[in-house]
């Protein structure tokens, strides 16, 4: 990916080097996946160790890299690594390290410096290539969607249609989940973050979904709420109020405006059809290689006043939970593209009855 500014990012901190630990941050870097990876950056290379049960298919993928076998315990390899290497000054993830990893890394000869999420906003960025890769990912989430909907009937448990998801996921040429999906009907849409459970879809019910899917490294995150049979008027009515939020929202999506105005726009439209209290959650979020990344869609906190850029991508989702009744949340990812917000799902955000 971007090795070149994250080397001139390394530079500009005075660093000699820094350590990555984090599978995201690893993978981001190397394109490698592994549960045991490490990616020391220089200003001027780039090295990946890791134990035997990668190491010929580390050696095999990454041809301009030096790649350095574990073995024994890996801090003690790394510490002597940087220290035959001359790399005195090195930076490390401090967020992203348990206490103990930290505490074997301690050492006389080399001046470690913690950074919490060090490469968020090279990440938040995304070239065309990374766009694409989501683009088609999302298409394969949208067309398992749409298979769903053959699929849902009353009588069918919300873990089998977890289930369906799943199994469409590798069907379509997915890795796998990008996170749990959450199938929540009845009362349980009413909870933002529903665990599926083995609750009967019932006739005239809401069902939420959420899911999302692994695509070259890539996650997507997508969710529509429909119903099973005839909705009543309140329904429709919270229904349309979070479409019309979730398009309000998408309007201000453009470069040059704060992401807190992308928020308010559905949070405020939301208010004032007096439902402001029953939407509990951020706007949206950062996602790439990582299900949630920098930076948060929210009127609150540090990233309210982050200016929206060419390349950025987050997820829009506005939605309303009226306890023990239902919920309604309508998920597009966003890319910012030529200037403006655009929706990578092709999924209609109109009411769909079963």
């Amino acid at each position: 990916m971007k090795l070149k500014e994250v080397q001139e990012l390394i530079e500009k901190e005075g660093l000699d080097a820094f350590l990555f630990s984090s599978w995201a941050n690893v993978f981001y870097l190397s394109g490698f996946s592994s549960t045991h990876a490490y990616a020391v950056i220089t200003p001027s290379s780039k090295h990946l160790l890791t134990d035997g049960r990668y190491y010929e298919k580390a050696k095999a993928e990454l041809k301009d890299w030096e790649v350095v076998l574990i073995k024994g315990r890996a801090t003690r390899v790394l510490k002597r690594f940087l220290r035959d290497k001359g790399l005195s000054v090195v930076g490390f993830e401090s967020d992203r390290v348990s206490c103990e990893f930290r505490r074997h890394l301690r050492s006389t000869k080399i001046k470690w410096k913690g950074y919490s999420n060090f490469l968020k906003e090279i990440r938040a960025l995304k070239t065309k290539e990374e766009i694409n890769r989501m683009r088609e990912g999302v298409k394969k989430s949208d067309s398992i969607y749409r298979e769903l909907l053959n699929f849902v009937r009353p009588g069918v448990t919300e873990l089998e249609v977890r289930g369906f998801i799943v199994s469409k996921i590798f069907e379509h040429g997915g890795s796998g989940e990008s996170f749990p999906a959450i199938v929540a009907s009845g009362e349980g849409s009413a909870i933002p973050h529903w665990e599926t459970s083995r609750r009967k879809i019932r006739q005239n019910s809401p069902v939420l979904v959420d899911m999302g899917l692994v695509w070259e490294g890539y996650c997507t995150d997508f969710t529509r709420t429909f119903y099973v049979g005839t909705p009543d008027s309140e329904f429709v009515k919270v229904y349309n109020i979070v479409r019309d939020a979730h398009l309000f929202a998408l309007e201000k999506v453009k470069v040059g405006n704060k992401l807190g105005e992308v928020d308010r726009a559905a949070r405020e439209y939301i208010k004032r059809k007096r439902y402001g209290k029953y939407f509990v959650h951020t706007t949206g979020h950062g996602i790439g290689v990582e299900i949630h990344e920098y930076p948060r869609v929210y009127y609150k906190g540090e990233d309210a006043d982050v200016v929206i850029e060419e390349g950025m991508v987050f997820t829009v989702e506005p939605g309303i939970y009226l306890p023990g009744k239902f919920g309604v949340r309508l998920e597009n990812i966003v890319a910012v593209v030529d200037g403006v917000g655009e929706p990578l799902s092709s999924v209609s955000l109109d009411l769909v009855s079963l």
